[in-house]
């Protein structure tokens, strides 16, 4: 290959690689968040998915999808309290601690599986499909979970832990959560790039909101106090704000590669994002706002987020820390 031609493939991959570099997010303004420590997690080195904490108890629950487990990681103290283990093969993904119990979606079974919180005992299990996100409405008292692949929201009744019925989509179901102020249960529709608001007494779609912008729409929070839903977009890398009193998008921003879990703390009023490619996000969301104040790589499978709202905590689980699984524990600088 001739000189001018080497050059020339030299600055298309430099180039290239630069794009990539930004696009990833891995340079731009570091995390506002100084390290507190990595503390050790039980099992292998295999991949978690979503955390739970319950603020009464104090309690970080994990799924330890790779495992086939969950894990209850004490916030006060930073150590494992408790790790059941539900199959070899369960793949838990969704995982919600809500009355005095834990919902654990285990793909593997296409079930959810029901322990209670104190001990760990397995209290039930309910057929639900290609089971992940999990949310929990305290009026009905009723758990929503997304079957991903069989276009529905799966409902249980938490009171005796029974199916109760389910809620077409009309799409792939990513994530599901529930809003306070409208009492409604709200699910990304990935596949049709919307969010559904479901009316978890009525059992049924009333309002369906498209997203600009957003290229399969799996990751979902509600910002109660702001009037917002914050919509992560895997095919395009975007976060999307939409407003619930308009319902509108109404700003958008780049993250990080493979976006998934958000978080928020809502008396910072700011939103953490991280995605797959360790990338971790945080925007300023407080009084209408959608500023993205940081961008940077956590480490590697940083996928997951789960933040303290009294102590402005930040936790990371991580499957791998030189060789053993750990939750890499930040807080604000």
């Amino acid at each position: 290959m001739k000189k001018g031609a080497i050059l020339a493939a030299a600055l298309v991959a430099v180039s290239g690689i630069a794009y990539l570099w930004q696009t990833v997010g891995a340079a731009g303004p570091p995390l506002p968040l100084r390290p507190v420590g990595d503390f050790p997690l039980t099992g292998g080195a295999t991949r978690f998915d979503y955390a739970s904490l319950d603020s009464k108890t104090g309690i970080l629950w994990l799924a330890h999808m790779g495992d086939g487990s969950i894990e209850a990681f004490d916030v006060k103290t930073n150590r494992v309290t408790l790790t059941v283990s539900i199959s070899a093969t369960a793949s838990v993904r969704g995982i919600l601690a809500a009355g005095g119990k834990v919902y654990a979606a285990a793909q593997g079974l296409s079930a959810v599986v029901v322990f209670n919180e104190a001990d760990g005992k397995r209290l039930a299990t309910i057929p639900g499909g290609d089971v992940d996100g999990l949310a929990y409405d305290p009026i009905t008292q009723r758990v929503f979970v997304s079957d991903e692949s069989g276009e529905r929201s799966v409902v249980i009744n938490a009171r005796n832990d029974s199916a109760a019925g389910s809620v077409p989509l009309g799409g792939e179901a990513g994530n599901t959560q529930y809003d306070s102020v409208f009492r409604h249960i709200f699910v990304g529709v990935q596949s049709r790039n919307e969010l559904a608001e479901i009316d978890p007494a009525a059992l049924k779609v009333v309002h369906r909101y498209p997203l600009a912008g957003c290229e399969f729409s799996h990751s979902v929070l509600i910002d109660a106090s702001e009037r917002a839903a914050y919509v992560g977009c895997q095919h395009n890398a975007r976060l999307v704000r939409l407003d619930l009193r308009s319902g509108r998008v109404t700003a958008s921003g780049g993250v990080g590669i493979g976006v998934d879990v958000l978080a928020l703390d809502p008396g910072l009023h700011r939103l953490y994002v991280a995605s797959e490619s360790g990338v971790v996000s945080a925007y300023d969301v407080g009084n209408g706002k959608f500023v993205r104040i940081a961008q940077s790589i956590v480490a590697l499978h940083a996928h997951v987020v789960a933040v303290d709202p009294a102590t402005h905590r930040v936790y990371f689980p991580l499957q791998s820390l030189g060789g053993k699984p750990a939750v890499r524990v930040m807080q604000p600088q």
